[in-house]
């Protein structure tokens, strides 16, 4: 903003009552110039139309994924080909869900932005995310499925495989999005999971740009990387993992080497700042200062790895809006990972912002 704008919109906060008139006048303008600035404002949507009424306090938009999670522990290693024992747990999910609830837990004002069915399944998840996060935005469709997530869990808590119904997230499209465009442009930070359409997420990444909004991508699953642009610019954060990476590059990740090399190229992409997390390896990560490399903080117990890279964003996201450094920003999504590998839920209950810091400084 210029500063006739920045002027237009403190004298408005003071008084959201005046006429043009009397703002040109506060200002030494012409009615018809202010007028034009005034247009301008609503159109990066600083102010909300008529009336001048200012958007309500900044909020963090989570669009993508909210979906049932279901997990069956086996009870042995899995042999394929016959069945095998099993317990199931029902949960909620979806990583632009738990990335939410992270994020609420810690104490920040969140939006769910996503689409789900009009049944059981939807009612579920809306009643358990309620306490931490908004979901007026996520709007939902009486002949859909809300979407669904099953991961086969070995004895020692890895994954063995999972399976998605994600289709309804088809209709998360830029048109749906319009018409949200002025709480997205003033949203404090936006964060989206490549359940969306690879449309979607290049409209998000210039309207980021064009508001200077921050926004972080999570891919979800290496098949979801062909979402991502072929140009970053715009993306804040871009968090993925090593399969991801590799995916996404062309390039196979056997080494340091290779692992600092994707993070580098990626940056080279347009992203600002890049992450890539590589397990009990660490993470890699780095932006125009540099790449670094983080060893793990170890898991003093895995009972589910369902839910830790959202845990380990959720951290992450918050370091950064509590205006720590990157390297912070970096080990206290570390940490919410560990902490959320010894936990059943996949997001873990007692998560609070004190308790993270407090967890931290143990550590240290």
């Amino acid at each position: 903003m210029n500063r006739n704008e920045q002027k237009i919109l403190a004298l408005i906060e003071r008084d959201p009552y005046l006429s043009q008139q009397e703002m040109a006048d506060a200002l030494g303008l012409s009615r018809p110039s202010l007028a034009n600035l005034i247009s301008g404002l609503i159109k990066q949507g600083k102010i909300l139309g008529r009336a001048y009424v200012l958007p309500e306090e900044n909020a963090i938009l989570c669009i993508g994924g909210a979906n049932i999670d279901r997990k069956f522990h086996l009870k042995a290693a899995s042999v394929h080909g016959t069945s095998n024992p099993a317990t199931v747990t029902r949960s909620v999910g979806g990583v632009a869900r738990n990335i939410a609830e992270n994020l609420g837990r810690l104490g920040h004002t969140v939006q769910l932005v996503s689409v789900a069915g009009d049944d059981p399944e939807w009612r579920y998840i809306e009643e358990v995310s309620s306490p931490y996060m908004d979901t007026a935005m996520t709007k939902t469709f009486a002949k859909s499925v809300t979407g669904s997530y099953t991961a086969v869990l070995e004895p020692d808590g890895e994954m063995a495989f999972a399976l998605a119904d994600m289709d309804i997230y088809t209709a998360l499209t830029p048109e749906y999005l319009e018409p949200h465009r002025s709480k997205l442009m003033r949203a404090k930070l936006l964060a989206v999971d490549l359940n969306c359409p690879k449309e979607t997420v290049r409209y998000l990444q210039h309207l980021a740009s064009s508001s200077q909004v921050p926004l972080a991508v999570i891919p979800v699953s290496a098949p979801k990387m062909e979402r991502l642009s072929e140009d970053l610019n715009g993306i804040t954060f871009l968090i993925l993992n090593r399969d991801e990476a590799a995916l996404r590059l062309g390039i196979s990740i056997h080494n340091q080497a290779d692992w600092r090399r994707a993070v580098e190229l990626l940056l080279a992409q347009g992203a600002k700042t890049v992450v890539v997390t590589g397990g009990k390896a660490g993470a890699m990560a780095g932006d125009r200062d540099g790449v670094v490399h983080f060893p793990s903080i170890e898991a003093t117990l895995v009972e589910d790895v369902t839910g830790a890279g959202d845990a380990f964003t959720g951290g992450l996201l918050h370091a950064h809006l509590a205006g720590h450094d990157f390297r912070k920003a970096v080990q206290l999504g570390m940490l919410n990972a560990a902490k959320t590998l010894a936990s059943s839920e996949t997001v873990r209950p007692e998560l609070n912002e004190s308790l993270l810091i407090n967890e931290l400084e143990e550590l240290q």
